[in-house]
């Protein structure tokens, strides 16, 4: 059996992009169906939070508590990471003036985040320019170095960008903040499930992150850490039961966070199964899955900057299971618009070619940029034949 069986993909499409919304695998949600007709047989007695919902999320709880190396009691859970952002984002106490500190690099929806609270607040955004392609890690830190100053309240950086593909050196970023008096808020959204995580050491103040990415739960389905000294200062984005409720067993932030309204819990309650099945592919458990992606990754992309006569934009100790290569200018269909000659690049690729991955313009480059991801179902062969395709198109 391949692996790639293990999943309902399309089999008439190269999919290479896992990074954009994950793709769950047949028996997780086998698994998710099974939770919703468990909850469909007694919707009161299974939502209700002080009879199963509870209990069963702490299990969950337990289970991301262990994979990311933190307290169980600071785990909270959000739809996804955007959601785990916008949550801190709009509980930090912010004052006119006061900067919130992005890069880049950043996902386009938390940047827009960052942006719409500092309008609220009457806070600055400031971003830190980080190139690309780059030398080595320590560009990034120079680039923040440049911005942070005394007025930075936040820091929000990305673990792995999903642009760029590039693992960030968080903790040497969570330690430049922290001296500089600034907290950090670590978007995890692309880490949970691509490299081992350890926030005991990282020791971010906010860590948020999705479970339907790379360890492939089903779709909506997230966590957010928060450091007890700050928690009873961030509230969900939907204010609900919770926040009046008194309870002595638990903290408000798990109560708002476990309660804001009627909602399908089942991604979140599938994510034990979704753990131990990616546990299960190769007999090394989650480290064997994290360093073969990672291999196949460096492999694909020096196979494709071979093929196109690129440089590779990044070290490899920067890459984890996402990388990002710049096309040239001359590798573009002629339209006379390089907006207009993306969008038809990709339109080939998928319906000429069977190829889904995204392309897309970054920054101020003329020539657009093309992402992969290489999840257990993908193989190198499909790098081969998409390194063969864009040579032709665009020759």
């Amino acid at each position: 059996m391949l692996l790639s069986d293990h999943w309902q993909l399309n089999p008439e499409i190269d999919f290479l992009n896992h990074g954009s919304f994950g793709a769950c695998p047949r028996i997780v949600l086998q698994k998710q169906r099974d939770l919703i007709d468990e909850l469909e047989r007694d919707p009161i007695h299974y939502l209700a939070p002080e009879r199963q919902l509870e209990p069963k999320l702490d299990q969950v709880r337990q289970t991301i508590g262990q994979l990311i190396n933190a307290p169980s009691s600071d785990i909270a859970f959000v739809r996804n990471a955007t959601d785990g952002v916008n949550a801190v984002l709009n509980s930090v106490p912010l004052e006119p003036l006061d900067e919130i500190l992005i890069t880049n690099h950043g996902y386009n929806a938390c940047n827009n985040a960052a942006r719409h609270v500092a309008e609220k607040t009457g806070a600055k955004v400031t971003v830190a320019e980080i190139p690309f392609p780059l030398k080595s890690s320590s560009d990034v830190i120079t680039a923040i170095e440049q911005e942070i100053t005394a007025r930075t309240r936040l820091v929000l950086v990305d673990h792995v960008t999903s642009p760029t593909g590039l693992i960030l050196p968080v903790k040497e970023i969570i330690a430049l903040a922290h001296k500089n008096g600034s907290q950090v808020l670590v978007d995890g959204a692309h880490a949970a499930g691509m490299l081992p995580l350890n926030l005991a050491t990282l020791a971010p103040d906010f860590y948020t992150a999705n479970h339907h990415k790379w360890l492939c739960c089903p779709k909506a389905s997230g966590f957010l850490f928060v450091k007890p000294e700050l928690q009873d200062q961030i509230r969900p984005t939907v204010i609900s039961h919770g926040a009046n409720q008194i309870r002595s067993d638990r903290s408000r932030f798990r109560v708002e966070f476990d309660w804001t309204g009627t909602y399908d819990p089942t991604p979140i309650l599938a994510v034990n199964a979704a753990i131990d099945f990616m546990g299960s592919l190769y007999d090394g458990g989650l480290s064997e899955l994290y360093k073969t992606n990672r291999q196949k990754t460096l492999a694909a992309r020096k196979l494709l900057c071979d093929e196109l006569q690129i440089d590779v934009p990044s070290s490899d100790d920067m890459i984890g299971s996402l990388a990002t290569i710049p096309l040239n200018a001359t590798q573009l269909p002629k339209t006379g618009n390089p907006t207009h000659a993306t969008d038809q690049l990709q339109r080939i690729l998928y319906q000429e070619h069977g190829f889904e991955l995204p392309i897309f313009q970054f920054g101020s480059a003329s020539a657009p940029f093309l992402r992969i991801s290489m999840q257990a179902y993908n193989e190198l062969h499909q790098i081969e034949r998409l390194a063969v395709a864009v040579s032709q198109i665009t020759t």
